[in-house]
């Protein structure tokens, strides 16, 4: 099975959803409003769909402090220079002028789930009929001991794109050949499951491009495996030996201490003294607006209903992205851009009547080890017994020809093509 740019912006949207609760609204009324929290890929996606295929006949509103976004997707091409900054950026404008998205750029910062309204920063108020919620995620500050906020430009976390993207870049090429780089790496469930092990891997091929071989780059990692293991391992030997050394937990024994005055990290097998980059990915959960709205189960994400992504605390509210509980489907951007569509068409389906169809999600989740060399993992998914299920799935295979490789390459540069121009214009 695979997925190409069509499938994107095809098939993902166009078989969505299954009847959702509520009436249309009655003619005559005011125009109902959707409020979005969020323009990320769920976010963004959302407010577009809504707008566009309601035609005028719902009012949407997109909270979102910045104006400009950096997908954290590809943010690991910037880093390893495939990619320049300005590529990876894009703004909401096409989303007003093309579809009427009204763009509201300042932080919520509370729902007032009883009245039906989104608090903002100046203290203003918007009503809602429905509210998607796209907050993306929240870290954990205080899961990596010695680590936090106040932390983060000098150990970057770079999980939350932008400012903290470039921080990263400008301390990996500051790093000096024989220099060890230490990733923390994040427990599950967390955003992108394969994207630490890409990092790394473009880590290592700016290391090398640069000639600083000599270099090494140890990953100390909560999780005894992690998403296309024997690929990424298979690649490090391939092109960078030597220079990769991941730790599982039986080995390193745990993080006990991290010192971001001196590049120090502590662990039950060893202490790393004196590192010239420390990228410290914490535990994650859903965004805080979620926490705050008491979205959140105890495992700090939101259970929806798998047919819609609405809110299974409530009915009027539907999680997307990164801060759902989304069954088998990974926190991912083409998740999020598939789990909007869905979400989109029952909302639609609740404020004005129109016809829903069936929940079809999909996921693809490309990583780039080395120039010309990407491999891939993803699946199908629909609703079953009340959860987002795998119903294919496929993922490349080592000793894979090296044509092939490069044939992913081209698929993942025209994906994210694609699906930013689905998100943003």
């Amino acid at each position: 099975m695979d997925f190409n740019r069509r499938h994107i912006l095809g098939g993902a949207g166009a078989s969505l959803g299954v009847l959702a609760l509520g009436a249309p609204a009655v003619l005559g009324q005011a125009k109902p409003r959707v409020v979005v929290i969020g323009g990320g890929p769920g976010g963004a996606t959302a407010a577009k769909y809504i707008a566009k295929d309601s035609q005028g006949k719902i009012e949407v509103v997109l909270v979102e402090p910045k104006k400009e976004f950096t997908t954290c997707f590809h943010s690991n091409l910037y880093l390893g220079d495939f990619k320049k900054f300005g590529e990876i950026t894009h703004t909401y404008d096409k989303l007003a002028s093309a579809h009427g998205v009204k763009l509201n750029h300042q932080m919520a910062s509370a729902i007032d789930r009883a009245k039906k309204q989104v608090v903002l920063a100046d203290g203003s108020r918007l009503s809602y009929d429905r509210l998607i919620v796209a907050p993306g995620i929240s870290l954990k500050y205080d899961s990596v001991p010695g680590w936090g906020k106040e932390h983060e430009k000098v150990m970057p976390h770079a999980w939350q794109a932008g400012e903290q993207t470039k921080i990263l870049k400008a301390k990996l090429d500051a790093v000096p050949d024989g220099g060890t780089i230490i990733m923390i790496a994040p427990p599950n469930p967390y955003r992108c499951p394969p994207g630490p092990y890409e990092r790394v891997s473009m880590m290592a091929h700016t290391l090398k491009a640069a000639g600083k071989t000599k270099s090494k780059i140890v990953i100390i990692d909560p999780k005894p495996k992690f998403s296309k293991q024997g690929l990424f391992q298979e690649g490090w030997e391939k092109y960078y030996p030597g220079m990769v050394e991941w730790l599982a937990p039986d080995i390193h024994e745990g993080i006990k201490s991290v010192d971001p005055k001196t590049g120090t990290v502590v662990t039950g097998f060893e202490t790393y003294k004196n590192s010239p980059l420390v990228n410290v990915i914490p535990a994650q959960t859903a965004g805080q607006i979620a926490i705050q709205a008491k979205l959140v189960d105890k495992s700090g994400f939101c259970p929806i209903d798998a047919n819609t992504m609405r809110s299974t605390v409530d009915s009027n509210i539907f999680v997307i992205g990164d801060a759902s509980i989304a069954g088998a489907m990974p926190k991912s951007g083409f998740a999020a851009n598939s789990q909007a569509k869905v979400a989109a068409m029952a909302v639609r389906g609740d404020l004005t009547g129109s016809r829903v169809f069936p929940a079809r999600y999909a996921n693809t989740c490309w990583s780039l080890i080395e120039d010309g060399d990407v491999v891939k993992v993803g699946a199908a998914y629909a609703a079953k017994d009340g959860k987002i299920a795998a119903t294919s799935t496929f993922v490349s295979k080592t000793k894979e020809p090296a044509d092939l490789r490069k044939q992913n390459v081209q698929e993942n540069l025209g994906w994210y093509a694609g699906v930013t121009a689905d998100m943003f214009s």
